[in-house]
């Protein structure tokens, strides 16, 4: 979940060469899921703004043994096979999203277009599903709004991927207005299968989407992130939809009494009890100065819920108006031991004079779930970390964690105004010795 394009949010309460390979031994799914050109390393598909094209695009990494290499890939709507034309202000490419649909052995890309006009209707919106190949990302399918053709509808404006409901195929999440869509079986000639919409009878506007298992059987489920907008109800909330064939509506978790808070959210099992626990980020809480809430998964789904602030136990700082902790969390296995561990973006931070310093939390995962104990923070003070404390280096904005040298243990990668930074995992968490340069853009292309 990031945050979103202000006109759709504001709706809410009313090319380069590309690398060449062999292809897959066989037909079976991607290993992968945004392993484009089946090579078996990760790729990352990074958005580029309006700088190579009027309407946005995608830039395309391609992985090596070692991580990101040199070869790289740039789709737009003017890319040979892609529906749509380049157009000014389209964001093609804001969001997302990688699966291998047709499980062919190639990860696609399920790509947003949330401010397309359609028909006269100003910002109606798209996606498109890009295809793998090869040679990497190849010709693209347009998926139909299922939802009100109307101007701002923002179709897009968030996607995720999961088999919810278990037939072993890859299925899609949109946001369009106030409703969120589910796509089955979708292929290069489109959509094949079913599509269902889902919204609470409050008055409840999604803005984000997290997809994963939080009850341990074979289907996805979902969690749908949005604005309640009633008297004496109002707030953030994340609402738990149940995987199966039909998707069945669960349990609400209030994450915050704001305004349609913009951060992140992902799931993941962090005490290793086999059941996926949400983590969701709040910036906006208590005057911006952030909390995470924790959302364990047991096999009815989501339960027992926790709160994470700067307060609690063990984790560095105080809580201070601005901090933003929580705008960026991450989630994978540090140190190699079974348990997924939680990076925590804090870019407000204020650590000499001024705010939006920044600094990363870095919390471990265990029987207990996430927890203080053994916790680090990282900021531009922190020795073995390169650079100076500065205004508005934003330190922490993103945070992502991937295991890029595939030694088993995911490396921390963190945003930065004044240079971005990879911290290496190892089995005592992450190490400020050997700390390495990286790409802001990489960064954001690492797809959760």
């Amino acid at each position: 979940m990031r945050i979103r394009p202000a006109a759709c949010a504001a709706l809410l309460v009313a090319s380069l060469a590309p690398i060449l390979t062999a292809p897959p031994a066989s037909a079976a799914a991607a290993r992968y899921a945004d392993d484009f050109n089946g090579d078996g390393y990760r790729d990352y598909a990074s958005y580029t703004y309006e700088q190579y094209s009027k309407g946005g695009g995608v830039r395309i990494t391609f992985g090596t043994a070692s991580g990101p290499g040199t070869q790289t890939q740039l789709i737009t709507q003017d890319s040979p096979g892609v529906p749509g034309a380049d157009e000014t202000e389209d964001q093609f490419g804001d969001v997302r999203v990688p699966a291998d649909f047709n499980a062919d052995g190639y990860g696609d890309l399920a790509v947003s277009v949330s401010r397309e006009d359609v028909d006269g209707r100003t910002d109606e919106g798209g996606v498109v599903i890009l295809w793998g190949s090869a040679t990497g990302l190849s010709g693209g399918t347009a998926i139909p709004n299922a939802g009100a053709k109307v101007s701002n509808a923002c179709f897009g404006r968030d996607l995720a991927v999961g088999d919810f409901n278990g037939d072993g195929k890859k299925d899609l999440a949109a946001i369009s207005g106030s409703k969120a869509y589910v796509y089955r079986s979708i292929t290069r000639t489109g959509v094949a299968g079913s599509v269902t919409s889902h919204d609470k009878t409050t008055r409840f506007a999604p803005t984000s989407l997290v997809s994963g298992n939080m009850n341990g059987d074979s289907k996805t489920d979902l969690v749908i992130i949005g604005i309640t907008d009633e008297p004496d109800n109002f707030g953030t909330d994340a609402w738990f939809i149940k995987g199966g064939s039909p998707l069945s509506a669960g349990k609400t978790l209030r994450l915050v009494t704001d305004y349609g808070d913009p951060s992140e959210a992902v799931i993941a099992d962090f005490n290793k009890d086999g059941y996926g626990d949400l983590a969701a980020g709040s910036q906006m809480y208590n005057n911006y100065q952030g909390r995470v809430s924790l959302w364990y998964g047991s096999s009815t789904g989501p339960a027992t819920a926790v709160r994470i602030t700067q307060a609690t136990t063990n984790v560095a700082g105080t809580p201070e108006s601005g901090d933003l902790f929580g705008s960026s969390v991450s989630a994978a296995d540090i140190n190699g031991d079974g348990y997924k561990d939680l990076a925590i973006g804090v870019y407000g931070e204020k650590i000499s004079q001024e705010m939006t310093e920044g600094g990363v939390h870095v919390l471990r995962g265990s029987a207990s779930g996430i927890t203080g104990t053994n916790s680090q923070w990282l900021a531009r003070n922190t020795a073995g970390v390169p650079g100076d404390v500065a205004w508005n280096d934003c330190f922490g904005d993103p945070v992502r964690l991937r295991d890029t040298n595939r030694d088993g243990k995911a490396d921390l990668y963190v945003g930065a105004i004044n240079g971005s930074l990879r911290f290496a995992g190892t089995s005592s968490g992450v190490t400020t010795t050997g700390v390495t340069d990286a790409d802001t853009e990489l960064i954001w292309g690492m797809l959760q």
